[in-house]
């Protein structure tokens, strides 16, 4: 079976709202990470640099991966003062599918099909 065959086969079983929900903002590791401080935390308001610390990770790479999640509607972001800030859209839709891939990502089976859609 080649490469394209399995790509293929393990998509086809993944739940399609999850893998466009992969697609469109779950696309990196760090993001996982984001998606999921974001869920714990769904009344969070704050910098690139204090979700960095957070998380663990430089502020350079969240503040481009905060971007993109805002650019694709997931997170609002807003000035205070002289800074950017970030927070969670209050989009019930968007929760609801943020809070289905949390819960999906605790089952093993679907982290290795998402961890195989992510690096292929």
């Amino acid at each position: 079976m080649g490469k394209q065959e399995l790509n293929v086969r393990i998509t086809q079983d993944l739940d399609p709202d999850l893998l466009d929900f992969l697609n469109n903002y779950a696309d990196s590791f760090a993001k996982w990470e984001l998606l999921r401080f974001f869920y714990e935390n769904p009344n969070t308001l704050d910098t690139a640099e204090g979700i960095a610390r957070y998380i663990g990770r430089s502020s350079q790479h969240v503040q481009k991966e905060l971007l993109e999640l805002k650019e694709h509607g997931l997170l609002k972001e807003t000035s205070v003062g002289s800074l950017l800030v970030y927070t969670l859209e209050p989009d019930p839709h968007l929760q609801t599918q943020l809070e289905k891939f949390i819960k999906a990502t605790n089952d093993r089976e679907f982290r290795r099909k998402a961890i195989y859609h992510l690096v292929k």
